[in-house]
């Protein structure tokens, strides 16, 4: 994210004050999309051994580091980063923050230097959520790290205009993060997006301890009685056009 970018944010923030107290964190959501050339083995060098590493000596985490699961069927290999933030303040100044951090330059060298025509990726995607009320802060299970078989599902919910995007908000406020739990789907975060490629919409991430959990468990969310009398309330249709699910597998190093 350069210093430009910072900026534009700082100012998007100034203009919707109302979408987030001082409670609620921020957080990237950043794709490495890999493409038909991509070098993941690079990446995660890089991840691993400098930004990650980088992150944590400036106090930001805990960061999650995912990839597609075999049977994700998006058909668009990437690592996807979540970096999360406590303020607006703090996403302004991380970058150069690190860029500062001679460690960091260290040891991200290698990966750095790869010149044109080099790059271990097709592009680099990100959106910037602002959490919602019904999770304000991200949130990692106690003991959850120790399980090999866990899986999760990123899912991104775009609106076809503004209106109907805050009224998706407003339907998870009001009552589906309550059905996720009563059905063992175990929200990490949930958030709106501020700036991204896909706005409006929501993204939020989910775990499980398995596959098999995580198939039963959208199987009880679809019958929850719950959910059968929120999807009907008549101003809630429509608010959703494209749904984009990626199902994913932690990388050794992740912090999620």
């Amino acid at each position: 994210m350069n210093r430009f970018l910072a900026l534009f944010m700082l100012s998007a923030f100034a203009v919707i004050p109302a979408l987030a107290a001082d409670s609620h964190q921020y957080y990237e959501v950043r794709s490495y999309v890999l493409g038909e050339k991509g070098d993941a083995s690079a990446i995660d060098g890089y991840l691993e051994t400098a930004y990650l590493p980088a992150l944590k000596r400036h106090g930001v985490g805990p960061v999650g580091v995912f990839a597609n699961a075999s049977n994700d069927e998006t058909g668009s290999p990437r690592i996807i980063v979540v970096v999360p933030h406590d303020s607006a303040d703090g996403i302004a100044s991380l970058e150069s923050k690190v860029q500062a951090d001679a460690q960091f330059q260290t040891d991200a060298k290698t990966y750095l230097d790869r010149g044109p025509g080099k790059s271990p990726f097709a592009r680099i995607s990100s959106e910037l959520l602002v959490a919602m009320d019904c999770m304000p802060q991200l949130v990692v299970p106690d003991g959850s790290l120790a399980n090999d078989d866990r899986v999760y599902e990123l899912r991104i919910y775009e609106s076809p205009n503004e209106r109907l995007g805050h009224l998706k908000v407003e339907m998870f406020n009001s009552g589906e993060v309550p059905i996720f739990l009563d059905c063992k789907i175990t929200p990490i975060f949930i958030g709106q997006a501020i700036i991204g490629p896909q706005t409006p919409s929501l993204t939020y991430l989910t775990m499980y301890p398995s596959e098999a959990a995580r198939i039963e468990a959208w199987k009880a969310f679809q019958v929850h009685p719950d959910w059968q009398t929120l999807k009907v309330v008549p101003k809630y249709q429509g608010t959703v056009t494209r749904i984009d699910k990626f199902v994913l597998v932690p990388k050794p190093y992740s912090e999620m």
